[in-house]
């Protein structure tokens, strides 16, 4: 047979946005996510700009150094009656004399009546320069330009044209320079700027993590107490609390307060209402019997169904003013315990098995709304049972919050097409047996008021498995 459930799943007590529920809802994880992208981002741009202006410093002085040497070169150099180049420059580097170097120097003839050709002795082959049109002077009769060296580096040279008599006769000047150094220079200093800020960053990170997390230390001691307030080990917030968050800690106080003088004041007045019917509808009940007859006994009838509906309401008034609390805690293994017992001494005759959790469950609730629900649940299993009836309490696995209460028994059953009709007020599918009809019903009620879900359902054991799902504290 096919099971069906009688009531409605259990509705989330809150619903996330879907637009948000992406976002990690750590208050914690968000301020140091933020802090952690932004200390991230400073960090790129510090190193950008850092690089940025080491290299542009890096290449003015790059520059400086070959305008320097073209300089000394020029005034190194001198040009003999005949037009012949004369001169033995030492530009006081030793890289200018290294075969290969990437740093070369050479003199050229520029106008007519000059000639000889003078080079560095690093400078083992003619580095061809580009054309005057491709590449003009300047005012000042320089230029500069990037070329390829002899082993393939990448080379800057500054190069000038320069009148060495007064018979205008010219010479062209080159200094070369090894721009591949300079890049690596540069490379080398990124990376070590790199390590050193990944360094630092990771320790600004730590300490920023440290701090937020420190500084929202008092919200985790807001939720613990909160925590202990809910689970009845405590009645309100104590402890010292920052400025910002002792207003939050006080309003929740006097919420909790209100809270419980509201439920106090709801079970006052149940009471007076209670008491102030139970004597006129005990006089009605009376009269009604001893007028007899059919009058009589419509009055009595009629009396009595008041009576258990006035008890009904009652009941349901006082479950609904307490229902939501944050002080109500009761532990559920001893209880079940106890009630077993109970009723174990009442039907020696049935065989009661009760299956319990290794771990502590906590029903959010009232004790005597727990007793009511398992009573009625028990009596009902232990009227129809043949021989034996089986009890199992069990936290629900990947629903925290929830525990699960199964009662079944060997008896009859409820044909499926009957079960909604069980839990109707006074309805009874079996007038064979004594009752109210109004076990079942009460407990569909106490379930309802609490959130929970009700099914009656086909048991293994040939009868009735009655399931109660509700929720307990963590």
């Amino acid at each position: 047979m096919s099971r069906r459930r009688n009531s409605e799943p259990l509705k989330p007590s809150a619903r996330t946005s879907l637009s948000l529920r992406w976002w990690p809802r750590s208050l914690t994880f968000r301020v140091i996510a933020f802090s952690t992208v932004w200390a991230i981002l400073t960090l790129v741009v510090i190193f950008t700009l850092i690089t940025t202006l080491y290299r542009q410093a890096s290449e003015r002085g790059f520059d400086s150094l070959l305008s320097a040497h073209l300089f000394n070169l020029i005034g190194s150099i001198g040009i003999s009656d005949s037009g012949a180049l004369t001169g033995a420059p030492d530009l006081g580097d030793l890289r200018f004399s290294e075969p290969a170097s990437g740093w070369y120097w050479s003199v050229e003839p520029a106008s007519e009546g000059v000639h000889g050709n003078l080079h560095s002795s690093s400078m083992t082959k003619t580095i061809p320069s580009p054309s005057v049109a491709a590449v003009p002077f300047n005012a000042s009769f320089q230029r500069s330009y990037a070329t390829e060296g002899i082993d393939g580096e990448r080379l800057e040279v500054f190069e000038s044209e320069f009148v060495l008599d007064a018979k205008n006769r010219a010479a062209r000047f080159r200094v070369m320079g090894n721009q591949s150094e300079l890049e690596q220079e540069v490379g080398s200093f990124q990376r070590r700027l790199l390590t050193y800020l990944s360094l630092f960053g990771v320790g600004m990170i730590a300490i920023n993590a440290i701090a937020i997390l420190l500084g929202l230390q008092p919200l985790r001691r807001v939720r613990n107490a909160l925590a202990m307030v809910r689970e009845g080990t405590a009645q309100r917030l104590d402890g010292h609390f920052p400025a910002e968050i002792e207003p939050l800690a006080n309003e929740t106080n006097a919420l909790i307060e209100n809270n419980r003088r509201i439920v106090e004041r709801s079970r006052t007045q149940v009471g007076n209402l209670a008491h102030s019917l139970k004597t006129p509808l005990a006089v009605l009940l009376n009269e009604g019997r001893a007028l007899g007859g059919a009058k009589g006994q419509l009055i009595a009838d009629q009396a009595a169904s008041m009576q258990k509906q006035v008890e009904h309401y009652l009941q349901r008034a006082r479950v609904a003013a307490q229902r939501d609390s944050v002080v109500y805690r009761t532990p559920v293994t001893p209880l079940v315990q106890r009630m077993v017992r109970v009723l174990q001494k009442l039907n020696p005759r049935t065989d009661l098995s009760l299956t319990l959790p290794a771990t502590e469950i906590v029903f959010a609730g009232e004790r005597e709304d727990l007793e009511e629900l398992l009573g009625n649940l028990l009596e009902n299993a232990m009227k129809w049972a043949r021989s034996a009836v089986s009890v199992r309490v069990v936290p629900l696995v990947g629903k925290e919050g929830l525990f699960e209460i199964g009662i079944e028994d060997d008896g009859p059953g409820i044909p499926e097409d009957k079960a909604r009709e069980a839990l109707k007020r006074g309805r009874r599918l079996d007038e064979t047996k004594p009752g109210s009809g109004l076990g079942l019903a009460i407990v569909a009620d106490l379930v309802n008021e609490y959130g929970g879900v009700l099914a009656l359902e086909r048991s293994d054991m040939g009868g009735l498995k009655a399931v109660v799902r509700l929720r307990s504290l963590q």
